[in-house]
């Protein structure tokens, strides 16, 4: 029986910033639902591989692939409709508009959309029950924790519902019981949505709670390191 075709797929993806070589024929796939971590010391391009596999970043050399379709040569335009659709994206400081309420920052992108304001403000409020900070939704960025914002940020990178969720070392503002707290509600959201998860982290603990983890080091692949985890589920 033939598998189905990866969701995501990097082949030969070549990134330098200016002189300094970032990534280095990187080749990888991954599985439609599937969590993987992204793993490896700084600098080694785990960072500049997310953003390559997520449109953010247009690599020098080689493909990538989201469902079939080579979305590499895609102009910023038609990439920038993909990330607000199919994409969420998730940074390790969160990026909340400090001006906005949180059931504000949530909805955001669903009223860029084109989302009547009342039906974005009643998919941002669920979700941030979802997140477990549904009493946050009046509460300003700068009158919450680093915690709290992160599951607001979490919410608003999910409220579109997207396919895949890239998350930049979502955790490394925070200390390890919020952390682990703020990841543990972002896998169990996920697994419940069928949500693909390319999450990028130095922590091994995070790493954990991947199903498969993605070892890279100097920019490459290091295929000794690649393996299942199988974290909580």
């Amino acid at each position: 029986m033939t598998e189905p075709p990866a969701q995501l797929q990097a082949r030969g993806v070549v990134r330098s910033y200016g002189a300094t070589p970032a990534l280095r024929g990187v080749t990888l796939d991954v599985a439609e639902g599937e969590i993987v971590a992204v793993t490896g010391p700084s600098g080694c391009g785990k960072s500049t591989l997310l953003h390559c596999l997520a449109g953010i970043l247009r690599p020098d050399a080689g493909e990538i692939g989201y469902r079939g379709q080579r979305i590499d040569t895609w102009s910023e335009a038609a990439r920038s409709r993909l990330r607000r659709t199919e994409f969420g994206v998730l940074f390790q400081f969160g990026q909340l508009v400090a001006e906005l309420t949180a059931a504000e920052n949530v909805a955001l992108p669903l009223l860029l959309a084109g989302t009547g304001r009342r039906a974005a403000r009643t998919a941002a409020l669920s979700w941030l029950d979802r997140l477990g900070v549904a009493d946050l939704a009046d509460t300003r960025p700068g009158e919450m924790s680093g915690g709290q914002q992160q599951r607001c940020a979490t919410a608003r990178a999910l409220v579109t519902e997207p396919r895949v969720l890239f998350a930049d070392e979502p955790t490394g503002a925070l200390d390890t019981l919020t952390g682990e707290q703020v990841l543990g509600h972002l896998v169990r959201v996920a697994r419940e949505q069928r949500t693909t998860v390319v999450l990028v982290t130095h922590d091994a603990r995070v790493a954990g709670y991947a199903d498969r983890e993605i070892a890279m080091r100097d920019g490459t692949v290091d295929h000794s390191g690649l393996g299942l985890v199988g974290g909580p589920r």
